[in-house]
């Protein structure tokens, strides 16, 4: 693990937070520091956390010990004031599947005082959303890139995504990437991954989760001083070599 900067704010943090269910303990006391205005990846393989743990800081379930906070307030006690200023993505997300992709968009623009209109025709020009394509209609790719527009216009202080880039063909991840690059300055992003080739290309920051437990989390130069003794001096050591030499030292443990 590393040292927490001094005077670092964070978007998202979490105290000895654990999960439970009935086959095993999913999350172990996790400790995660989200710094503000960071792109932060939470990194494992299926079934290593990720997932749960961005329910239990939703609040959409409820952790067995421990606890959590995202933009200064608890997980548990989340208003509708909290929850406006947070984007939420999912590969699982469901739309509206009868309505047309401008059918959406005129129904959230009302719900957000702070909608963007220009931010949203130029997302949704960037992304090449067909507005009159039913949702049920979209592929899994446009799917994905219509919840991104459709999350970042009001200007979310958190974006929370839950694996954006699964399943995605080469083309869409880029658009996904290039979106999520001209965020809003100041937005906070946090997002669960196991495509570590494409996601060293815009994190800042990284977490490996392994089994429920938290290996690392820091910097990307961070995370190469980190693995110096695993990987050897002098070696510039790509995210997934870096991810595979810490989970293995941690069964060689």
């Amino acid at each position: 693990m590393n040292a927490v900067a001094a005077g670092a704010t964070f978007a998202v943090e979490t105290h000895g937070l654990c999960m439970d269910y009935g086959n095993g303990e999913a999350l172990h006391e996790l400790e995660l520091r989200v710094p503000t205005g960071s792109v932060f990846a939470l990194l494992g393989a299926s079934g290593a956390g990720k997932t749960t743990t961005l329910k239990l800081l939703l609040n959409l379930i409820a952790p067995s010990r421990g606890g959590s906070r995202i933009l200064g307030r608890a997980s548990s006690a989340l208003c509708p004031e909290v929850l406006a200023r947070v984007g939420y993505v999912s590969e699982n997300q469901v739309l509206p599947a009868r309505l047309t992709v401008e059918q959406f968009f005129d129904y959230l623009r009302p719900l957000y005082p702070r909608w963007d209109p220009a931010a949203e025709r130029e997302l949704r020009t960037r992304l090449a959303l067909p507005a009159r394509r039913r949702l049920g209609a979209l592929s899994h790719g446009m799917r994905m890139k219509m919840v991104l527009a459709c999350a970042l216009p009001f200007h979310p202080e958190l974006l929370v995504l839950d694996e954006p880039l699964s399943g995605l063909d080469a083309l869409a991840r880029d658009e996904i990437i290039d979106g999520l690059r001209t965020r809003p300055p100041g937005t906070t992003v946090l997002l669960s991954s196991h495509e570590l080739d494409e996601v060293e290309r815009f994190a800042t920051h990284v977490a490996f989760l392994h089994e429920g437990r938290l290996l690392f989390q820091g910097s990307m130069s961070e995370l190469h001083e980190f693995a110096r003794p695993l990987m050897g001096a002098g070696s510039s050591p790509a995210l997934r070599a870096i991810f595979i030499a810490v989970v293995r030292a941690r069964r060689a443990a």
